[in-house]
């Protein structure tokens, strides 16, 4: 190899020696790329959590959001206040929200 010329006879047996050395370390150099991965993953998990929203994001949020008017909310606890079925019916609600 000295004079610039490349045989691929001896680059293959050159390869397969260096592999054979390489072998040796295949549990070592695996452990290494899954911790880098796992790292890498985490940093960017890490980024991503804290970045703040900005003020439109929020305010297009709070927009989206259901609105209750405030005498409808009055109304429905003078029925309440009023009805002991529906009281009832409130109170059953209350315990399981998901139920029909």
């Amino acid at each position: 190899m000295k004079n610039g010329n490349i045989d691929l006879g001896t680059l293959s047996t050159q390869f397969s020696g260096l592999l054979k050395k390489l072998r040796g370390y295949s549990g070592l150099t695996f452990f290494l790329a899954v911790a880098v991965l796992y790292g890498f993953i985490l940093w960017r998990i890490n980024v991503y959590s804290s970045v703040p929203a900005n003020q439109a994001e929020e305010n297009a949020h709070l927009a989206t959001q259901p609105h209750v008017d405030q005498t409808t909310v009055q109304k429905m606890l003078d029925l309440q206040d009023n009805s002991v079925n529906v009281q009832a019916l409130f109170d059953q609600a209350r315990q399981n929200p998901f139920q029909e």
